[in-house]
């Protein structure tokens, strides 16, 4: 199922307007490129929600093994 950010990003491709002037006013959408680039950040920022779970390095010290008596 597509989400709302992949279906902006898809009508925007297929509309490929981006600037339109009226009575209202003037509306100006960001280039694909920049609404593909944010999508990617959200995925991204999404996908790893604490920086810090990476990869953990522990060091194992087994009972008994330290030795200097």
């Amino acid at each position: 199922m597509a989400t709302p950010i992949e279906t902006a990003i898809e009508s925007n491709a297929i509309d490929g307007i981006a600037e339109v002037q009226g009575e209202a006013g003037r509306v100006r959408q960001y280039s694909l490129k920049d609404q593909i680039e944010a999508d990617k950040y959200t995925r991204a920022a999404k996908a790893v929600p604490n920086a810090n779970r990476g990869i953990r390095f522990t060091r194992l010290v087994p009972p008994g093994a330290v030795g200097g008596e």
